[in-house]
């Protein structure tokens, strides 16, 4: 669109709402600054114009109400791009304040942005970055068609999530899409998401983020930040994953994966970043909240206010519960499930969340509580990652009651136990059974455990039975970043091997991992790729590696079939078991006219579970039907070397049936209903490191 810029007229406006906002006459532009003493509008015409259309200066008698600055610009029509020149104090070290006239800063409610043009050295550099800094974009609105879609609100305990990377599910030669690396590109993967058996995709950052967000090592190599846990913009989907971003479309192309997601019953969950942001330490680049509000941003050190209090690892820290954060995260929250129908949020190192403005954990901290009670949030799934960098670990103490949280105590047990670690059968039990240590007390309930075996941070399940170190050289820092600790076991050989007797444990090792996961209590999640054995070739620390090394290879599916219909046999057979999704947390108690209590555990002998035997690898239990016309269930888990004759519970009515068991070559791996056979009345011979799961039923 064309413009005269004679034909504008510019009046005061309004403070609110914050952002820009057009009304059909013109544009209404507002930001919040408590400290600062001058500001300047710069608007463009197109995304990467190097000339503005209009720079507006505002007079803080005519365009400023307390400490929000605002102007409107009649006949101003979108799309527009812009951003904003703040001024004031300069003086970090005795007042906090950062402000920088030179800096184009884009608005932190901006609904779109576009990085074209985007240098993160010139952020950092003295002087002026206008031709080199990120835009906020006044996208066309013609009014949104969801044709009656609303967020789905399914029970979280009745969920499977799948974590993926929106980027990286199609953007491999193989995936066979038309947009790869788009939200359009996860709109035509649905088919296989849906057959796969999962209902809710829970979808790494996927709001504005700084790809150049690298060590100077890293990006020596060509290298850019590709998870996108360094958030800029937290009102606009990532211009990375659209295919029109510098036309506006960032929100419709968003949406339409939403509601195509919806359509096929799948739920979005979305991992977001309120701990920390894209402009880093004291010499990271001044993006928009440094050059707005340093001071009441960011938790700065109290002694030198140059510095920022780091408990994220990445260089600066939110300052989540001033009243003004806090007031931008809830805003910003409610406005995903309202204008986007988004289904929940994964909080990333939600422990900062809690941090006063001292930096110490507060109990009734405003976010995690606002969060908690607001109704506009109110059937949102709200899932917290319970821990931050600076040593706060609250997994079983996140405040709150419906906070569900990632339960890495699950993770760590389970991956010693399965590796072949004994005395562990007594907190693997708990951790099968929702793991009522962490959340009965406190009146929270099973779905309250996010169980995981493996996630985007760490080794994928493949590695995890392949490595027993990281590998992490192609990141460019000598191997020194990435956890040093990842409970794993190669099976014999290091990486790569042709050993048909190696790999075949490694297969065996996850299923077993698969098995256990979607047998316990709690919300199971996988990680996209976990189904068809996906390696990063040891890397466990793929932020930076925007390749084939972190895409899901789609040929995969072939090679790995046996593993993808493992994987959905399991899904399916979770799905069909009231008592593997019930939230409530078991008892040991029998209902009126059941066969069995909820639970019952075991060792090699019925009701003799080996609590207390320091070498023990073997745990048994038999879980009560939920309710009428579902199975009861026999589990062993064998996690020895030795072949194990199992005692298993005697039915006066029916016989137990073979439906999993890990140690059998697929299709006999896990079976339906209808294929499988039956078991025998008294012991089963349980091979090594196995799990076998019985069903029992009166008829055929």
């Amino acid at each position: 669109m064309k413009f005269n810029s004679a034909s504008f007229k510019i009046s005061p406006g309004a403070r609110s709402p914050q952002g820009a906002a057009a009304d059909g006459r013109g544009i209404n532009f507002s930001l919040f600054s408590r400290y600062a003493t001058a500001m300047e509008l710069v608007i463009y015409e197109e995304a990467e114009s190097l000339k503005p259309l209009l720079r507006i200066p505002l007079d803080p008698e005519a365009h400023r109400s307390y400490y929000t600055w605002h102007v409107y610009v009649e006949g101003l029509q979108p799309p527009v791009h812009y951003t904003w020149h703040v001024d004031g104090p300069n003086d970090p070290r005795r007042t906090g304040f950062r402000f920088d006239r030179d800096k184009a800063l884009v608005d932190p409610f901006a609904v779109a942005v576009t990085h074209g043009l985007w240098d993160r050295d010139s952020g950092r550099r003295p002087g002026k970055n206008e031709g080199r800094a990120i835009r906020g974009l006044v996208p066309l609105d013609e009014g949104y068609d969801w044709e009656g879609d609303e967020p789905l609100s399914h029970p979280l305990e009745q969920s499977v999530i799948y974590e993926m990377h929106v980027g990286g599910l199609t953007r491999h030669g193989s995936s066979g899409v038309a947009w790869p690396g788009t939200f359009r590109g996860v709109i035509e993967k649905i088919p296989y998401l849906k057959d796969l058996g999962i209902t809710d995709v829970e979808l790494m950052p996927i709001m504005a983020f700084d790809e150049q967000d690298l060590p100077p090592k890293v990006a020596a190599r060509g290298l850019k930040n590709y998870w996108g846990y360094c958030t800029h913009s937290f009102f606009s989907p990532h211009p990375g994953f659209c295919v029109h971003p510098a036309q506006g479309d960032h929100r419709n192309e968003f949406r339409d994966m939403v509601k195509a997601l919806h359509r096929a019953g799948i739920g979005v969950i979305l991992d977001v970043v309120f701990n920390h942001t894209a402009e880093g330490g004291p010499d990271g680049p001044i993006i928009n909240f440094k050059g707005i509000s340093n001071y009441g941003f960011y938790h700065l050190d109290r002694e030198d206010l140059s510095l920022y209090r780091d408990y994220t690892g990445c260089g600066n820290t939110v300052n989540c519960n001033h009243p003004v954060v806090t007031r931008f995260i809830i805003k910003c929250l409610e406005y995903w499930v309202k204008e986007m129908h988004v289904d929940g949020f994964r909080f990333d190192l939600a422990s900062v969340l809690v941090r006063g403005q001292d930096g110490e954990p507060l109990y009734y901290a405003p976010v995690p509580w606002h969060i908690e009670l607001s109704d506009i949030l109110s059937h949102a799934h709200i899932i917290a990652e319970a821990w931050d960098a600076g040593g706060l670990y609250q997994v079983g103490d996140f405040p709150g009651y419906r906070w569900s949280e990632w339960n890495g105590r699950y993770r760590d047990v389970i991956r010693r136990f399965v590796r072949g670690d004994g005395g562990l059968v007594g907190e693997v039990a708990t951790r099968i059974a929702g793991s009522s240590d962490l959340y009965e007390s406190s009146g929270r309930l099973p779905s309250s455990s996010i169980n995981f075996v493996t996630c985007h941070d760490g080794f994928t399940l493949h590695d995890l039975v392949s490595y027993n170190e990281k590998h992490n050289e192609a990141n460019g820092e000598e191997n020194r970043d990435g956890s040093h600790d990842n409970l794993s076991w190669n099976c014999g050989a290091e990486g790569e091997t042709g050993d048909a007797g190696i790999l075949a444990l490694r297969r065996r090792q996850a299923r077993n991992l698969m098995a256990i996961l979607m047998l316990s209590r709690g919300v199971p999640m996988i990680l996209a790729g976990d189904e068809v054995l996906k390696t990063q070739r040891g890397n466990n620390n793929a932020y930076c590696q925007d390749n084939a090394l972190s895409w899901l290879d789609w040929s995969l599916l072939e090679k790995e079939k046996e593993m993808l219909r493992f994987t959905r046999g399991m899904i399916g057979l979770r799905r069909r078991h009231p008592a593997l999704t019930r939230n409530r947390f078991l008892s040991g108690a029998r209902k009126d006219g059941a066969r069995f209590p909820d639970v019952s555990w075991h060792g090699i002998d019925l009701d003799r579970p080996p609590w207390d035997d320091p070498d023990a690898r073997i745990l048994a239990f038999t879980l009560g039907a939920a309710g009428p016309g579902e199975e009861d269930l026999h589990v062993m888990l064998n996690m020895s070397e030795d072949f194990v004759n199992m005692e298993i519970p005697r039915l006066r009515v029916g016989k137990w049936f073979r439906a999993v068991d890990t140690w059998l070559a697929s299709p006999q791996d896990v079976l339906e209903p209808a294929d499988q056979p039956a078991a025998g009345k008294t012991r089963y011979r349980a091979a090594p490191r196995s799990v076998v799961v019985l069903e029992a039923r009166n008829t055929r």
